[in-house]
Formats: C-alpha cells, structure tokens, sequence
C-alpha cells in the first residue's frame, strides 16, 4: 500500500488585513514525500515563508488545510496551540539564523531538544554527540556558538532539528548568510539526511548555486504557484503549470 505523503498542503490561502487584505497566499498545493528534498522558490514577498509557517502549522490558512502523515491537521480557525506535540515529535525546523543559545555548547544546544520533550540530560547528551558525529562536528562539540564558524552553526541547528527523528524537516532560508561553499554544503547536508534517513525536507531559497542537489522545485510569485521542475538536475522551470499538473510530476 502506497503510503500518505510526509506532508500535504491543499489550496492553502492566508490573507493579512492590515488596512487593506493581503493575499500572501493564493491557493498553493503541494505535496513532499519521504525521501524527498524540496526547493520552495520565488522573489521577496512572493509568499514563500507564509507557506512554510502554515506548512510547519505555526499559523493556521484563512482556507485550505494542511495534512501530516495523510492526517488532516490544520484548516481555517484550528487550535494550532493543540498541535505543540505533533509539531515537537514530527517537524524539525531550520532558520535562516541557528538562533543557537550562547552559553550552551554545541552538545548542549542540541540536547535541550530532547531534554524539553522529557528525556534525561544523560541520554539526550550521548544521542546529541551521535548527531553532531554524523553531521561532521564531532570535534566542535564542546564548543559554544561565539567558537563556531557560520556554517558549523548551521549544522548544530541542523542535528538539533533532527534530536526527536522527526519525518519532515522545514528550513527558511538556511543559506541565506552563508558563502557559495558553506551554502551548498549545507544543501549537500540535507541531500545527505533525505536519502539516509528518509526525512520529506522542504527548503525555501532564492539562491540558485545548489539547485542541483534537490529533487524538485516549485517557484511562487505574488502568492501564486507558477512554476515547478522535476528531477535531480532538473533546473528549467516549467511555467504555466496548473496544481494538478504540478501533482501528477
């Protein structure tokens, strides 16, 4: 039996009223499977964070509704407060800043993920050290943040998106203040986590230097979905495409 996507946004719209209704978002449906790395694309303003805050349901859509593991979870005027738990244990989330705490190290920064979800600091330390080994930082991982490179900082926030295993991981930008090569490696980083541990990962960007690495991109503009491509090198944007066109690819 084919199982449900990591994640399923259908006709998603948000509307700000602010002296005047902004239509951040317009009807966008997507769908992101297990395994699969995502490039959300498109211009400043173009609704691309509005969609993963509704996607990582820290805001709930003025209509549409937002699935996780094939189950409906947030729709218009949902109590996004009852959905702390299904976000700690299935959304990892990774920002364009690591927004990591100063006086912790890096070891210590990514246990507190596991120690707030109750785990004892003994074990949530040894399987933040596990992390940090895979992620390359093994030999950082008494250092705090001030000792950290811009891309080693990344990385900590990376494993601590990863502390509870989580089925889909959500970034916003995580390359935007980092050089080519310190941003490709963390795109190369979450190619990594996709196809080895089976994560659905959506990441949102506007730099073109690692579009290579992703398995498939949509491109919003004015809130709208215009534009998707398909396969891993696949960089030409098919434009015109309808949802539906977008979901059968």
């Amino acid at each position: 039996m084919t199982r449900p996507p990591v994640l399923g946004v259908d006709g998603a719209v948000k509307h700000y009223d602010g002296g005047g209704v902004v239509r951040a978002l317009d009807g966008v449906s997507f769908e992101l499977h297990a395994g699969e790395l995502l490039g959300i694309m498109g211009p400043s303003g173009s609704g691309k964070s509005t969609l993963l805050l509704i996607a990582g349901l820290l805001e709930p859509p003025t209509a549409g509704e937002v699935r996780i593991g094939g189950q409906r979870v947030s729709w218009p005027g949902a109590d996004l407060d009852g959905l702390r738990e299904v976000r700690r244990r299935r959304i990892g989330f990774v920002f364009q800043k690591p927004n990591l705490i100063p006086f912790l190290n890096a070891t210590e920064n990514v246990a507190l993920a596991l120690e707030i979800d109750d785990v004892p600091p003994g074990p949530a330390r040894r399987h933040a050290g596990g992390l940090l080994r895979a992620l390359g930082l093994a030999h950082r991982a008494s250092s705090l943040p001030a000792r950290l490179s811009g891309g080693e900082q990344q990385r900590v926030a990376v494993a601590r998106a990863l502390a509870n295993d989580p089925p889909l991981i959500l970034a916003d930008e995580p390359t935007a203040a980092l050089d080519s090569v310190r941003g490709r490696q963390v795109i190369a980083l979450f190619r990594r986590i996709a196809d080895e541990r089976g994560a659905g990962i959506a990441v949102v960007t506007h730099d073109p230097r690692a579009l290579d690495l992703f398995d498939r991109t949509i491109e919003l503009s004015d809130g709208k979905l215009v534009g998707a491509s398909t396969g891993i090198g696949g960089l030409v944007l098919q434009r015109g495409l309808s949802e539906g066109d977008v979901e059968r690819r």
